[in-house]
């Protein structure tokens, strides 16, 4: 019997089913009926041409895809021209399917092989040194960038690391006064009506500058006041059209290019404290301290106090105003240590003590073991080597930055 007459009679038996047997249908479903009509065809045929072992499953596969799926399949389910899933009608591929169409389902393994080959699924490319969300190489951890101009923009100061010397240091507290060796007061000579007023309170002065023209009363000539050397005028005691006389001065002119800073040393601490003895005055401001000698230890006491007076005499550089207040620590014993930073440059990092070292561009978070320390400076027992710049002010904001550039990653 020739082939078209067995595939002829297959598809007979087939309509009969159909035709006869609907509940077998509704009860199996149509995949049944694809399977019973494949398996007479392979039995007539002999098990010549392509009798499809997995028969079965490809029928469930088009039972499936007959049904109203959204993939606008053709009315032919059968493998003809069209299988419903736009393959083309190109050459079949041994199992009645054609083949891919050029651009269409030929790009969906391509794709799957991006994704597979280094694709994250985030739409990154592949094979870049990428970190999964397009920040580029990540730095390791603890780890933070931070040019030289941020890094100057901040405040950051870098010191190098060595040998220092730790202090067992007295705290004091005293105020800061003009230096009493540099005031000048200036008094009228002879009694008079002020004609005339070249300075007032606050004003830069230099030696011979005119502050004020006077009337004599007795001779009613006018003589002038002279500023008797280079300051400020501090005080002024005249106006104009007022009387003045030599019984008070009617300016003071200070010179404050140096001032005196009067420490308060209580009684159980005098025999700590000598004329000569280093101090650390600090204005507090948030610069660093500056060092000064004991220049004067009064030899009386204050009785409100119970306190004597220890003073020392500093430049001023403008960070010191009279009237103001200042700390001071003085120098009791001293330690020479090999390795060792500023307080101010060790941080707390996930309950670990560290120190940022500078490397290029960068700070690394340096885990540290830490010695004896004064306010100053601590001793550095391992972890830094001498030479190595580090954050000495401002590590705070080191800590900031490696703490932004960590959230930032966790997406």
């Amino acid at each position: 019997m020739s082939r078209s007459l067995l595939r002829d009679a297959a598809v007979l038996v087939v309509g009969g089913a159909v035709g006869a047997g609907g509940l077998y249908a509704v009860q199996q479903g149509p995949s049944a009926i694809a399977a019973r009509a494949l398996a007479l065809y392979s039995g007539l045929m002999g098990g010549e041409g392509h009798a499809h072992a997995e028969a079965p499953a490809k029928a469930a596969a088009a039972d499936d895809h007959d049904k109203d799926d959204g993939h606008s399949h053709g009315a032919d389910d059968a493998h003809a021209g069209d299988d419903g899933h736009d393959h083309g009608s190109g050459k079949e591929d041994g199992h009645g399917h054609d083949a891919p169409k050029p651009g269409a389902d030929a790009d969906a393994p391509a794709q799957a092989a991006a994704v597979g080959s280094g694709d994250d699924g985030h739409g990154h490319g592949a094979g870049k040194d990428d970190d999964g969300h397009g920040h580029g190489a990540e730095l390791p951890e603890g780890v933070v960038e931070l040019g030289d101009a941020k890094v100057k923009a901040a405040g950051v100061v870098l010191e190098t690391v060595g040998a220092s010397t730790l202090r067992e240091e007295l705290q004091l507290n005293g105020i800061v006064q003009a230096n009493q060796e540099a005031v000048a007061q200036v008094t009228p000579r002879f009694p008079g009506v002020i004609r005339t007023l070249a300075k007032r309170l606050g004003d830069e002065v230099k030696k011979g500058d005119l502050l004020a023209v006077v009337e004599s009363n007795q001779s009613l000539t006018t003589y002038e006041l002279r500023a008797p050397m280079s300051g400020v005028v501090t005080e002024r005691q005249a106006s104009f059209g007022e009387y003045v006389s030599e019984q008070k001065p009617a300016f003071v002119v200070t010179d404050l290019s140096t001032l005196w800073v009067d420490f308060s040393v209580y009684r159980r601490d005098l025999a700590k404290v000598s004329v000569g003895a280093a101090v650390r005055v600090d204005p507090e401001d948030g610069g660093a301290p500056i060092e000064a000698k004991i220049s004067y230890l009064s030899p009386i006491g204050t009785a409100d106090t119970q306190s004597a007076v220890a003073r020392v005499v500093i430049p001023n550089d403008g960070r010191f105003r009279p009237g103001l207040f200042a700390t001071g620590a003085l120098a009791t014993a001293e330690r020479s240590v090999p390795l060792a930073v500023s307080v101010d440059a060790v941080q707390t990092l996930e309950g670990r003590e560290v120190v940022f070292v500078r490397e290029g561009d960068r700070f690394a978070a340096r885990d540290v073991t830490l010695g004896r320390r004064d306010g100053r400076v601590v001793e550095v027992m391992s972890g830094l080597r001498a030479g190595e710049a580090y954050a000495a002010r401002n590590s705070f904001v080191v800590k900031a930055e490696l703490a932004k550039g960590s959230a930032s990653h966790e997406h």
